[in-house]
Order: C-alpha cells, then structure tokens, then sequence
C-alpha cells in the first residue's frame, strides 16, 4: 500500500511537471505570437487616406509583391494573428483534454495536444484563405468607386448593428454551448490521431461560428487595427471562461449595436458638413 500511496504521489508530481511545462509553452507561444502582431501593425500602421476621412489597411496592398508573395504573407500574418487571439481561450480547453487523456498510457500526449492545436488553426487558417481574396476585391472596388469608399464608414457602423444583433440571437447563445461544450471535452474524445485532429477541426470549427460576429467587426474596423485585436480577445476569452456566457454575449452584443448607432450618427453628420 506504502508503494502504490508513493507511485501515485509520484504520478501526481510527474503529472503537474508535464502541465506546467505545457503551459509555459503555450504563455511563450501566446508571447511572441503577440510579440510578432505588433510588430505587423506597426509596420502596417499606414494606410491610404480614403474619401469619407478613413485609412485603408495596408494589409490588403500588394506593396510590390506579386499576388503569391502577398497571400503567402498575409496567411502567416493571420495565423499569427488568430494565434495571439485565441490562445487565452484555446489553452483552457486543450488543458481538460489533456486531463482527459491522462490515464491512457498508450497515448502520446503531446503529440494528441499538438494534432488537436493544428485541427483548430487550420480551421482559421481555413478563414483567412477566404477572407484575404474577398478583402482584395473589396479594396479595389473602393479605390476606384469615391462614392463606396465614402460609404465605408456608415457600412462599418452596419456591421456593428448587424454584429451586435448576432449576439443576440438563440443562434449565437446555441454555437457559444457547443463550443463550450467541445472545450469542456463533454464528447468523449479519443486517443488516436486521426480522431485527435478531427477533435481539433471541430473544436475550431465551433468557436468560428460562435465567433463570427467578432470577426465581422473586426474585419469591420481594420484586420490590423491593434486595440481593437486587443479588445475582441479579451471578449472571445471572457465568453468562453464565464460562468454566465450568454449573459456576457449579450452585453457584448447592446455594446457593439450602441457604438453601430454610434459610428452612423457620427458618419452621417460628418457627410452632412461636407
């Protein structure tokens, strides 16, 4: 008994160290993730001055690139990007998977954490490869329409509304239970690789959907706009770790449609001088 009491103690010991040295990783991940995000927004921190008195990311400009060279840029700006952001949610659900797997021996459990990471950022990776070609073509739809690119403010303040209203929604609170849920490991997950990744992929897949309305107001208010990255990470972490969710989406929710009504009073006012 003597032996089994220390066997465990020992386990337990050999346990917390594996954990620790996981979330070191994941804060040093989390750290120059966050590290390299500001650095891009800084060096994207100009723009080109739009008629309506607004500035066009750099992020969606070639720079003198050919178009391989700028898409291959902008996917490993975004998933940096996606890394900083949603590591502080994403760490907390691969901790309670790896818990999950802990008493299976055969299972290599940095290896399943990994799979399961790559799952997720591939799903936003998924994102980005959409949403940087859509970007493009808006951006030259702007630069040569003055009419649309003096519209852009009041269509971001839409976008608030729209967002805003999402968070409101049956729908929103029904994605925001089946992502906590996944992070929650409440379907039993299993031990080999393939089924590692396809945990991952679903997880990722779930927190798209219940994150769509950020995304849109972050795409809203500039890919590399860096308060407002700030701002929605601190969102997305709070809605998954709180113990009221959908009360926090909520709240989130009559925020963005305040500053929505917000930003189209202040655009239409500011049309109406000129």
């Amino acid at each position: 008994m003597v032996r089994a009491y220390e066997s465990s103690a020992l386990d337990g010991r050999v346990s917390l160290r594996r954990e620790r040295v996981f979330l070191g990783a994941s804060l040093l991940l989390f750290i120059a993730s966050g590290a390299e995000t500001i650095s891009s927004c800084r060096s994207m921190s100009g723009g080109m001055v739009m008629p309506g008195d607004w500035t066009m990311s750099m992020a969606w400009m070639r720079m003198g690139q050919t178009w391989l060279s700028a898409a291959v840029s902008f996917m490993e700006m975004w998933v940096v990007m996606m890394a900083a952001m949603m590591l502080p949610a994403l760490v907390p659900a691969l901790l309670r998977y790896r818990v999950s797997l802990r008493g299976l021996d055969t299972v290599p459990l940095n290896g399943a954490t990994a799979l399961v990471g790559a799952g997720y950022f591939f799903v936003w990776a998924l994102l980005g490869a959409v949403v940087y070609p859509v970007g493009v073509m808006v951006t030259n739809t702007e630069m040569h329409s003055p009419t649309l690119a003096r519209s852009v403010p009041l269509i971001a303040g839409a976008v608030l509304l729209l967002a805003g209203g999402f968070q409101l929604t049956p729908w929103k609170a029904r994605q925001l239970c089946l992502c906590r849920g996944e992070a929650n490991c409440e379907s039993t997950p299993c031990p080999d690789a393939r089924t590692a990744l396809r945990y991952g992929l679903r997880l990722g897949m779930h927190c798209l959907l219940c994150c769509l309305g950020l995304m849109m107001v972050l795409l809203a208010v500039g890919v590399m706009n860096l308060g407002a990255m700030i701002v929605i990470t601190a969102a997305i972490t709070v809605e998954r770790l709180s113990p009221s969710p959908t009360l926090v989406a909520r709240t989130l929710g009559v925020v963005m449609i305040t500053g929505g009504v917000f930003v189209i009073a202040l655009s239409a006012s500011h049309a109406s001088i000129f």
